[in-house]
């Protein structure tokens, strides 16, 4: 088993909602256990801002799915919530991103872990420092040195879980 970090996020259709659907249906999909799920923070929208706030969230599972089934699984799950792939960075329903799987660095054409953006954005370091602060992120160095004064742009956590 492998132990993951996935970021989910929303800003359409009830996005609140949208999490708590795919929370369960990560957590019940095959070869994949739910280990810990982060508060709820609400986000200014990246790119566009004439967009609803987001609501993101990490989730840690532990899976036995290669990488590469897991993305194909993760997708289904968007694409069942109503996911279309338009615009870069445009409003969703719904958005899974594998943030880390183990220790391992990817560089498939669908995929890149440790997730590009994962060193970047205060909605994915806080809810993941929330589960796992003493994380060490491959080539990113640790967690909490990351988080050390980086601003919160706008996050507000909302909840304790989805």
């Amino acid at each position: 088993m492998t132990h993951v970090y996935l970021g989910l996020g929303s800003n359409l259709e009830v996005p609140i909602e949208k999490l708590r659907v795919a929370r369960n249906e990560i957590a019940t999909a095959s070869g994949i256990s739910e280990i810990r799920f982060s508060s709820l923070y609400r986000s200014p929208p990246m790119g566009s801002e004439n967009q609803p706030d987001y609501i993101n969230a990490v989730m840690a599972i532990e899976t036995d799915l290669s990488p590469l089934e897991l993305l194909a699984t993760t997708q289904k799950i968007e694409n069942e919530n109503g996911r279309i792939r338009s615009e870069r960075w445009g409003a969703r329903t719904l958005d899974i991103d594998i943030l880390l799987f183990g220790d391992e660095v990817l560089n498939f054409s669908k995929l890149i872990v440790p997730h590009y953006g994962i060193a970047e954005r205060a909605f994915v370091l806080y809810p993941l420092f929330e589960i796992a602060p003493d994380l060490n992120i491959p080539e990113r160095g640790k967690l909490a040195d990351l988080i050390t004064d980086f601003p919160l742009s706008g996050l507000e956590r909302l909840s304790d879980v989805a």
